[in-house]
């Protein structure tokens, strides 16, 4: 074989092997991703149509049949009261009442009390920049440890980790902190605590392609969503994720043959319930109950079968543990285990 077709052999077989490893990285990319990214919302609603408490007396900016599909943007927790650029002054003048601004309430015209919304988080789209913060009093280990911190991140929607330091660096897995509907009370609650309604779950499972289900209390259901997190671990412990305003598009459907009492919600790979409590052992015995009620429903299990399953497979994971009054603490099941997809 000549010199010439040595190399336009060698050429060819370097083509090929680099044609075979995209098409590989393009079957690797997931189809739920895949289908969000081919997603059209029917309506946007604005980061400045907000609210920032729970009440079933909160007008709707937006009525919608089931099945809608919504862009959303949200406004970072502090309500643009911290920007990029600020120091650790800012938390001097940080004032509580606007936080966690919410962009909602959207009303279902389907929904009514009993009924069960399921929401599909299509699109979780990352903004330019974040904050992580300490603040005196508000923390899980607020008694021990003391002081101020403040941290900006630069973020944008095709970052993956930032630099916590020269050496670490922390993966971003953007969600919201806050989703719920309305409670059934006219009452303006706070958005701090996590509730049956949902609201402040800080969960960090709640990610893109999540299926959440929220128990309807009220008339139109009323959704919000807000508190988007760029990055957090499960506890939340310092009291503050990397805070950062985000798009997200999602479906809204309701649900009539489904009945449920707290927020679960359900992935490719798992099945979730959750629970809250003053205590991290309420939290837990409520989200492992919750569990065994959804495997005697679903999979045909008696009490004690699904209880014994919870036990050998089901994993206890606490969500958050500064949102006081509440805790929550979620059970996954695998799907795998359960013989379903």
């Amino acid at each position: 074989m000549s010199i010439s077709l040595l190399r336009s052999h060698y050429i060819f077989c370097i083509i090929l092997s680099f044609c075979i490893l995209s098409c590989n990285e393009k079957q690797k990319e997931s189809p739920t991703k895949i289908l969000a990214d081919t997603i059209t919302p029917d309506y946007s609603l604005t980061k400045d149509q907000t609210h920032n408490k729970f009440s079933s007396l909160i007008p709707p900016v937006l009525i919608v049949k089931s099945g809608a599909i919504i862009e959303a943007y949200t406004e970072d927790a502090s309500d643009a009261q911290i920007s990029v650029d600020s120091d650790i002054s800012v938390l001097d003048s940080l004032k509580f009442d606007p936080i966690h601004p919410l962009t909602g309430p959207v009303y279902i015209e389907e929904a009514k009390p009993g009924d069960v919304l399921k929401v599909t988080l299509h699109t979780i789209e990352l903004g330019d920049w974040g904050w992580n913060a300490i603040l005196p009093g508000f923390s899980f280990l607020a008694d021990t440890i003391k002081g101020k911190y403040l941290k900006t991140y630069a973020l944008g929607k095709d970052k993956k980790f930032v630099d916590f330091n020269e050496h670490i660096k922390i993966p971003l897995n953007p969600f919201p902190g806050v989703m719920g509907v309305a409670p059934k009370t006219g009452e303006m609650l706070s958005t701090i605590p996590p509730r049956a309604n949902g609201g402040n779950m800080d969960d960090p499972n709640l990610v893109e392609g999540t299926i959440v289900y929220f128990p309807v209390f009220v008339e139109g259901a009323l959704f919000s969503i807000g508190d988007a997190h760029a990055a957090q671990g499960l506890g939340e412990v310092c009291g503050t994720a990397i805070e950062a305003p985000m798009r997200f598009v999602y479906q809204l459907e309701i649900l009539k043959n489904k009945e449920i009492s707290e927020p679960q919600y359900e992935t490719d790979t798992y099945y979730a319930t959750t629970g809250f409590g003053k205590t991290i052992d309420q939290a837990a015995k409520k989200a492992t109950l919750y569990m065994v009620q959804y495997l005697m429903s679903e999979h045909d299990l008696s009490e004690l079968e699904a209880y014994a399953l919870c036990s050998l497979a089901g994993d206890l994971k606490i969500a958050e543990t500064v949102d006081v009054p509440h805790m929550l603490v979620s059970m996954h099941m695998s799907k795998d285990v359960l013989g379903k997809k």
